[in-house]
């Protein structure tokens, strides 16, 4: 079917203003990727998975700029020992990285890889099966267009984390990242994002999971109040395998995450969880679908949004249980706290299943701080602003519990405790 006028022409007119690379190892996937842009045209308010967020800030021409963000507060992550790649504006900064020899991994630049045989069954791979059945458009014109990101394979367990550095120095700057990751069998890894690339942000992540083999990821999305993003991360998980994903994003104008896990191997288990802390102008979008398509498996969607000012959240989760994928466990649960009465909430849960033996439940909750435990904290002698503090961190907590390793958990309460020290009321 023809795409509507008014969407062509501002998918041609987006197109027209992006250089695509050519060559290389990837050359294919790009072309077909460019080809799903054109046939899918890129999102509007009218499309369903859009109806809550506008795109146009994520599709038009114009970069919206977004003013440098200056803090003298230690960056996210800083006193972990991790392998750090950088990028700045959307570059590989290789003076600012890490040597990337680290026993166990092997790693190439996008921009400038060689003929990696294993990224080609992952690179466009994994973002075209997620278009199924819903389509992502940015998704296929990040595939179609990134200029730089990071081929990681893992084929032992590294000694410590991998830290993907974001920073923007240009207030106009445009980037696309494209990252690609295997986890080879028995393997573990650990997988870190902070910081913000660009004014704008389109980034797109596929992570294949060996059999018994695990990709933890935690990513912390900028302080910066006027960058907007869009995140995508395509998972495809097999035998007895573990991918578990958290964010904490504070601040920000526009962000929309996306996340897309296939159990394609028994005894698969996939979290997907985040926290969102946002105050004023922001708006904050969790899209997620989770596909059950082998016995046994386990998935959880665990989201908390704290919302003040006018701040918007957003959650859209499914899961799809298919036909044969007996013994499925899934859990989702989303809920908001509202600071005031000019912030909304916006949920739309959905669960679809064609086993007969499972487990699965969703619910979606939203309101105000309990009154009766406020008075309950205060009438102990804490001030009414500490005493929604303490009750705010217990309402993330679960969410933030999703991340496995203490340290990691132990950073993101004090990044949630400052930001809410920042806006603490008397």
């Amino acid at each position: 079917m023809a795409l509507p006028k008014y969407k062509a022409d501002a998918t041609q007119e987006r197109l027209s203003h992006v250089s695509r690379p050519v060559g290389g190892f990837s050359e294919v996937a790009r072309r077909d990727a460019l080809s799903r842009v054109e046939n899918l045209g890129l999102p509007t308010r009218r499309d369903e998975y859009w109806k809550y967020t506008r795109p146009e800030s994520l599709v038009e021409v114009e970069v919206p700029p977004a003013a440098l963000f200056v803090s003298d507060e230690a960056p996210v992550f800083s006193d972990l020992e991790c392998l750090k790649i950088v990028f700045v504006d959307g570059v590989f900064d290789a003076d600012a990285s890490d040597d990337l020899d680290l026993e166990g991994i092997e790693i190439h630049r996008l921009a400038d890889a060689p003929d990696v045989l294993w990224a080609r069954d992952i690179y466009g791979v994994l973002e075209t099966r997620g278009q199924t059945p819903v389509a992502r458009p940015l998704a296929s014109l990040n595939t179609a267009c990134a200029t730089d990101g990071v081929l990681i394979r893992v084929t032992q367990t590294p000694r410590k984390p991998i830290s993907l550095i974001y920073r923007h120095v240009s207030e106009i700057s445009d980037a696309m990242l494209h990252h690609c990751i295997k986890v080879e069998p028995q393997a573990s890894v650990t997988i870190l994002e902070t910081g913000t690339a660009s004014a704008r942000l389109n980034v797109c992540m596929e992570v294949e999971v060996a059999a018994n083999a695990q990709c933890n990821h935690v990513r912390m999305q900028g302080r910066d109040h006027e960058r907007r993003t869009v995140s995508h991360i395509f998972a495809r998980l097999c035998e007895a395998s573990t991918f578990k994903t958290f964010t904490l994003t504070a601040n920000g104008a526009l962000t929309r995450n996306e996340v897309v896990v296939e159990l394609t191997g028994d005894n698969g288990v996939a979290h997907v969880a985040g926290a969102c802390l946002g105050d004023g102008a922001f708006h904050h979008d969790d899209t997620v679908f989770i596909t059950h398509d082998a016995e046994n498996c386990e998935s959880r969607q665990v989201f908390k949004k704290v919302l003040r000012n006018g701040a918007v959240g957003v959650f859209q989760g499914k899961i799809l249980v298919k036909a044969g994928a007996q013994k499925t466990d899934g859990y989702q649960i989303s809920q908001s706290l509202l600071l005031d009465d000019d912030s909304q909430f916006l949920a739309k849960p959905e669960l679809e299943i064609y086993a007969d033996d499972v487990i699965c439940s969703h619910g979606s909750t939203s309101g105000a701080i309990d009154e009766t435990a406020l008075f309950y904290l205060r009438a102990r002698g804490i001030d009414r602003g500490t005493a929604t503090d303490l009750m705010t961190i217990a309402f993330v907590a679960e969410a933030v519990a999703e991340v496995e390793d203490v340290a990691l958990q132990d950073e993101i309460t004090d990044l949630v405790d400052n930001w809410l020290m920042r806006r603490r009321e008397p």
